[in-house]
């Protein structure tokens, strides 16, 4: 039996545990790749900051899988000299090697931090957390390095390990896992979902997390996520639901493909709008089995079939108490939002579409009252056209803002961040203007 869902529900859980350091001086560290997931879901539960420590292993020159030393940022070394002498490796030797090692940290430190400054350690508490722990041997060293930065104290956070390694482990402070285990097999032997990290997730995430140590929280950061599931006609709905407490105001991802709640865009954009006090609900608007018919991704009727049962469920969640909801879309789902939110009935707040489709809302695009965000890529020709053809259909309050050098994905550094802020933007400006009283609430076309 798996014990987490994924890095995610690691993450929380994790943070959970972690509960108790909230409010001190924190910087919680991931370790690239699959540990950055996790440390984002704890210094999110922790409202602390969020970095990463990168370390590369010094390796003996004719055993590399040895590790003599390692380094880390800020000129940080950390030498085994009883091995170093052992096995005969001359100075000449251990600079070259460091050289080498120093070469690819600092393009990796680049590529993760496009720019942005290492967070000072100083005299405060460095929290380390992978996805779990083996072999233990980079997380020795990274507490080590984040020691030789600066940190008061350090401590090691995992969602499992196994007992033995726990036990021998004297580079950290303390040491916090979530499960310990005797007749450990492997990390992702935990996880239903343990599936590659990469490098433009670790990014996202980032940025995502840079943003919102500049974004209004809920006053004490407390939440509420679970997994959910909603009925629709003969099938089920999944989606994943955060909730910050004392939230009436949520808002609806609308994808027109079944991985819709696990792709890492959304999330990223979802963490974002968390962060500005919104709760979010990620869904899948078709079943694994619906989207294999790729004509499905394109039934904009049933998308907004599907996403209009969504929003009715909800507001039923929320019983008597008022709940403001926005439709956040995403391709074909930006055109099913479109038309869900043009329904008579619709008390639907805002809606952003981002590299969507909204043309696919047809003649539905005039009965749309919600204020819309339309954001596209200014390298996104087509679809770029067709939202500009959209927007002139449209009576509700709109605007067209274009993210310079984006394509249809968002792929380029930095621009998913900036889409996600103009979201996070719009929908505090509709569903929560007790925080912005400063904004007007009508849009010019």
């Amino acid at each position: 039996m798996h014990e987490f869902r994924d890095r995610i529900d690691a993450g929380r859980r994790l943070g959970q545990r972690l509960a108790g350091l909230r409010g001190q001086d924190l910087v919680v560290l991931g370790l690239p790749r699959g540990g950055v997931p996790v440390a984002f879901e704890v210094a999110n539960k922790l409202g602390a900051p969020l970095d990463v420590i990168v370390v590369r292993k010094l390796g003996v020159p004719f055993q590399p899988e040895v590790a003599m030393g390692a380094i880390g940022e800020g000129n940080t070394r950390v030498l085994d000299t009883h091995l170093i002498a052992l096995a005969g490796v001359n100075e000449a030797e251990l600079q070259s090697i460091e050289r080498s090692e120093r070469d690819l940290l600092e393009s990796r430190v680049a590529r993760y931090r496009k720019g942005r400054e290492r967070l000072d350690l100083h005299d405060r508490t460095a929290v380390i957390v992978d996805d779990g722990l083996a072999t233990g041997a980079t997380a020795r060293v990274a507490c080590q390095v984040a020691r030789q930065l600066g940190a008061a104290r350090v401590i090691l956070a995992v969602p499992v390990a196994p007992v033995r390694l726990l036990a021998s482990l004297t580079e950290p402070d303390d040491v916090v896992s979530l499960i310990s285990v005797r007749n450990f097999e492997a990390v992702g032997y935990h996880y239903s979902d343990f599936s590659p990290t990469e490098d433009d997730e670790v990014v996202r995430l980032l940025d995502a997390a840079a943003l919102r140590r500049h974004a209004v929280r809920a006053p004490d950061g407390a939440v509420d996520d679970e997994a959910v599931e909603i009925p629709c006609d003969s099938v089920v709905l999944r989606g994943d639901l955060h909730l910050p407490v004392r939230c009436d105001s949520v808002v609806v991802f609308a994808h027109g493909s079944g991985s819709g709640r696990n792709s890492p865009r959304n999330k990223f954009v979802a963490s974002v709008l968390q962060g500005a006090g919104l709760g979010t609900l990620l869904l899948d608007l078709l079943t694994p089995a619906e989207e294999a018919d790729r004509a499905n991704v394109f039934d904009i009727a049933l998308l907004a079939g599907r996403l209009t049962a969504a929003t009715r469920w909800l507001g039923a969640k929320f019983g008597a108490s008022p709940c403001k909801i926005g439709y956040f879309g995403a391709s074909t789902g930006a055109g099913a939002a479109l038309w869900a939110a043009a329904e008579p009935d619709a008390r639907i707040a805002a809606v952003v579409s981002r590299g969507g489709r909204p043309d696919l809302a047809g003649p539905r695009l005039a009965a749309v009252r919600a204020p819309t965000l339309l954001i596209v890529g200014s390298a996104d020709a087509l679809v770029l056209d067709l939202n500009r053809e959209a927007m002139a259909k449209m009576r509700a309050p709109t605007r067209l803002e274009v993210v310079q050098g984006a394509t249809h994905l968002f792929e380029e550094p930095g621009t998913l961040a900036q889409a996600a802020t103009l979201a996070a933007d719009w929908f505090g400006r509709y569903l929560l203007p007790e925080r912005n009283p400063e904004r007007a609430p009508e849009e010019q076309k």
